[in-house]
């Protein structure tokens, strides 16, 4: 299977289960490999709890069929997936992608090159499930255009009553049913283009950039050099076993895949779910919802990364703020509750009300998400102009108006949820919700401070003295009032008070959290659990146990497209983003130890020794691309480029010894490996 390299996945034969072939993506459009619909991001059909991704018609559900040994390749260094037939007098090779520079255009290829000196037709079979109809559009055929079929229609059943139905516009080079090498022929290749847009006017321009391209010779190229760049931008690789490298560069296509090109039009982008957009008919992956698995695992790393993207996220849920306002009125509070799964609107659309009523966390984990970006860019544009204020003061609102205050105790409660530990509900003061919640409150605080607005002191007050429980004698926090040692945890929980909320907690209770809820986490829950005891004991240094809660990550990664199942046993959402999300978190804030904090990017590496060295680059710390190579003896570091517009703030290495460190754009630093911080430099 693997040669290699490890960015490329070979095979001969395809997965027994087509859900876990690969996914072509982009910001805009989503399709599986020789699937014959495929996704327009943000075009959902059905009311409420019953609203799904609609289905499109896909002309690239195309496959070619002829005499010879088949092969399957996806390239996740030009983000291609081709299909390769060798027959002794040719080869026939036909390749997929979702532009990466055109983002309303997919493309398939199909190339016939003689071997041999034979002058007799080649012909390949093309096989295709292709249908111009759809259950969830009404669809019409329009006018030919520069020989494309061209189809147009609205979705079906609006999320709101009375909401919008949007809009899909679709043009496509005619499939037909072989393609033929004439005799006189070495080599030909024909071009399959697929434009999909909200307009017309949009689709017959992609189309007609899609003819040009073609016409020279560069379709593909084009294509290449955007994900290239993208890739090159944030690159991520480290020396250490092939199967933990093809991993990462599985993780890093399929996320990477997700977010908004680097050049891409000003079109909103309408976030993502946990099986990105190829995924989420009716009845699969969440029916393309958006939940917490966007804000808390998948978008820690597209800050480091791609902070331009990070900001189109967080715009997606400024977008939908007022669906989490009425949601918040719906249950008697005040401010917003954003929804347990999200579509068009930021009303609830979750389809089992459980969910929508009790797991309130999602808003504290949104609010996680804007105190994280701004930390990383002090981008106050956001806030001020753009409505980012306008949600953080919604969020401290809700918050304020759902706890109640407990005379016995003297402190807040929050009572009646369902914790990130979906095996209890209605429980009262999740350790959990309750930290995140107090998280929400200090933000609000912090930010409205640095906005020169005032403070409501009820904020302050109530982020003091919120109950987060904690047990003196056994010296960790109960998941929740009344949580028995012992009792069966689904998922990851208590655990993530130590990171990503950053809980103050000694190392000794960070310990004592791990171990009481390690042996009794579901060993076949959700995917991203055993990340987060990763990094747990990465931060005690415990790199034996480390090593192995990461292990068990291997067995979700299905073979031979490095496609994440959600559990363990195959089932629940396939392309599980989210296990890729906390899988990256790993690699990206356990090995490095980053954290993001107020004043500054703490490091201190640790990681398993099978692992020699870790090289990212591209990270992005208050306006500057940073680019790291720690080993276990040695952190080196330089600032590769700095932005104009806003001015980059200079920054410093600080040490904990006290040492220091300028950081000035082409000049690399090192210094033996210890725990530090990059920081605003002073001077």
């Amino acid at each position: 299977m693997a040669d290699g390299d490890p960015g490329v996945f070979r095979a001969t034969a395809l997965p027994g289960d087509p859900r876990l072939l690969p996914t072509l993506t982009n910001a805009l459009l989503g399709t599986r490999v020789f699937r014959a619909i495929l996704h327009v991001a943000g075009v959902y059909s059905g009311a409420a709890g019953d609203t799904h991704r609609a289905d499109v018609p896909s002309p690239l559900g195309l496959r070619m069929a002829a005499p010879g040994d088949e092969s399957f390749t996806l390239d996740t260094w030009t983000g291609t997936f081709s299909h390769t037939i060798q027959s002794p007098g040719f080869v026939a090779t036909h390749q997929l992608y979702a532009h990466h520079a055109l983002v309303h255009l997919m493309a398939s290829s199909i190339t016939v090159r003689r071997l041999d000196g034979s002058t007799h037709p080649v012909t390949v079979q093309l096989q295709s499930l292709f249908v111009p109809q759809s259950q969830d559009l009404d669809l019409t055929p329009g006018p030919d255009f520069q020989g494309a079929h061209y189809i147009y229609g609205q979705t079906l059943v609006p999320e709101v009553e009375g909401g919008p139905r949007p809009t899909v516009h679709m043009l496509w080079t005619p499939i037909p049913p072989s393609l033929t090498l004439g005799g006189e022929e070495q080599e030909r290749r024909w071009e399959f283009l697929t434009a999909v847009a909200g307009s017309e006017e949009e689709a017959k321009r992609s189309y007609r950039e899609g003819l040009s391209l073609v016409a020279v010779g560069s379709l593909h190229r084009s294509h290449a050099r955007a994900w290239a760049a993208l890739r090159r931008g944030c690159s991520v690789e480290l020396d250490g076993p092939l199967a933990l490298r093809q991993a990462l560069h599985g993780c890093l296509y399929y996320l990477l895949s997700a977010i908004p090109p680097r050049d891409s039009p000003a079109f909103p982008f309408h976030g993502i779910s946990p099986g990105g957009l190829s995924n989420g008919s009716r009845g699969e992956d969440y029916w393309g919802h958006v939940f917490w698995d966007q804000d808390t695992w998948m978008f820690p790393n597209i800050l480091l990364l791609r902070p331009a993207a990070a900001r189109a996220i967080l715009q997606y849920r400024i977008r939908t703020l007022e669906g989490a306002r009425r949601n918040a009125r719906e249950q008697g509070c005040e401010g917003a509750k954003f929804p347990w799964e999200s579509a068009a609107t930021g009303r609830e659309v979750c389809p089992e009300e459980i969910y929508g009523a009790q797991e309130i966390h999602v808003t504290g984990d949104v609010l996680m998400a804007f105190e994280q970006y701004y930390c990383t860019t002090q981008d106050q544009k956001l806030f001020r102009e753009e409505g980012g204020w306008e949600l953080v003061e919604a969020v401290a609102q809700y918050w304020c108006s759902r706890m109640v205050w407990s005379e016995e105790e003297q402190l807040y409660h929050i009572r009646g949820v369902m914790p990130p530990d979906e095996y209890h509900s209605q429980v009262d003061n999740s350790a959990y919700t309750n930290a995140v919640a107090r998280r929400s409150l200090n933000f609000a605080a912090d930010m409205a401070r640095e906005l020169l607005l005032p403070v409501p002191e009820e904020w302050e007050d109530r982020a003091r003295k919120i109950k987060v429980p904690f047990d003196e004698e056994r010296k960790y926090h109960p998941e929740y009032d009344g949580y028995s040692p012992g009792e069966p945890v689904k998922q990851a929980d208590v655990v993530l008070l130590g990171f990503p909320l950053m809980h103050p907690m000694s190392a000794e209770v960070r310990r004592n959290d791990l171990e009481m809820y390690e042996p009794v986490t579901d060993p076949a829950g959700p995917a991203m659990t055993w990340s987060m005891f990763a990094v747990g004991w990465l931060e005690l240094k415990e790199l034996q146990r480390a090593q192995s809660q990461l292990e068990k990550c291997f067995s979700n990664i299905t073979e031979p497209f490095k496609v994440w199942v959600e559990n363990s046993d195959g089932s629940g959402a396939v392309n599980f983003l989210t296990g890729m999300g906390g899988f990256l978190q790993v690699v990206l804030f356990g090995f490095t130890g980053f954290r993001i904090t107020r004043s500054s990017l703490l490091f201190d590496p640790a990681f398993p020794d099978d692992i020699t060295k870790l090289e990212v680059s591209g990270v992005s710390y208050l306006g500057n691309k940073l680019e790291f190579t720690i080993t276990r003896e040695e952190i080196r570091m330089e600032v590769t480029e700095t932005s104009q517009d806003p001015p980059a703030s200079a920054l410093e290495a600080v040490l904990e010894s006290g040492q220091r460190f300028p950081l000035w754009e082409g000049q690399s630093v090192s210094f033996p490996t210890a725990p530090g911080c990059i920081r605003s430099s002073p001077s």
